[in-house]
């Protein structure tokens, strides 16, 4: 299948979300095209939610055409979830990736392709080295030797988003990441939880020795996702698509990060 367009406008029709209990929290998703098709569960990144990240940038519309069933998770703290506001209900592996796995279980999907974007690659991340079997591979996006190394600025972040004025905001990263999560409807102080409380690296050994397909696609721009070239001598197997000229937050729509997923799930065993 070749993409032929590309919109980052908001879909018409976006799919219904329906709810599920994780932890005992109400968490949001959408489950869409045929129910007999491969399906692909979708991980948004942070501030985001799942019709932001995946509706809105055509994604949903490409993978449903391209005959899979999918799967859009909003992560708690973010989109019609609960957002609570305890950084201790936010790890990325102990309570993220496994969102992601129950979703799983009450959807009785054995296993699946997955793909997670920034954030939501950071949760793949954790869900790919702790439940392997879940998997029929995955794909990050927006995200590669980060997730094992770290990010800087997260209390600046977190500050920014605890803020009560806009005013109060004098960084660029701080303002640029409350005007993102404003933006989107987000909760601040949940999205502040989420940052402060969701810093769980992936363990560099379990990447090392994971067994699965796996693709990477970054921006040549970006300057969160850190090294493309180590993530991919790290994880056996891997594939790294560059995408020329983008920076973090333009490549999640980028025409050839969609064509390489295409060509990367059609050809994965």
């Amino acid at each position: 299948m070749k993409i032929t367009s590309l919109s980052t406008s908001p879909r018409k029709g976006a799919p219904p979300m329906r709810f599920f209990q994780s932890e005992g929290l109400s968490l949001a998703y959408f489950d869409v095209g045929p129910q007999d098709g491969e399906p692909i569960v979708l991980v948004h990144g942070f501030g985001s939610n799942s019709r932001v990240n995946w509706v809105g940038t055509g994604w949903v519309d490409l993978l449903v055409g391209d005959g899979r069933r999918v799967i859009g998770l909003d992560n708690r703290g973010h989109g019609a979830s609960d957002a609570p506001h305890d950084p201790a209900l936010y790890h990325t592996g102990d309570h993220m990736a496994e969102d992601v796995r129950r979703l799983m279980d009450h959807l009785e999907i054995d296993r699946a392709d997955a793909m997670g974007f920034s954030k939501g690659a950071w949760i793949l991340g954790h869900l790919a080295t702790r439940h392997p079997e879940r998997l029929r591979s995955v794909i990050f996006g927006g995200l590669a030797m980060a997730m094992v190394e770290g990010l800087g600025g997260q209390e600046t972040i977190a500050s920014a988003l605890e803020a009560e004025t806009d005013a109060e905001v004098v960084t660029p990263k701080g303002r640029a990441y409350r005007a993102f999560g404003k933006q989107t409807g987000s909760d601040l102080l949940a999205l502040a939880a989420c940052m402060r409380g969701s810093r769980q690296p992936v363990p560099r050994e379990a990447l090392a020795a994971l067994d699965l397909p796996v693709l990477v696609a970054v921006g040549d721009k970006d300057d969160v996702a850190g090294s493309v070239e180590d993530f991919v001598a790290l994880v056996p197997g891997a594939r790294a698509v560059i995408l020329p000229g983008k920076d973090h937050m333009a490549s999640v729509g980028d025409k050839i990060y969609k064509q390489a997923v295409l060509d990367f799930l059609a050809t994965r065993p």
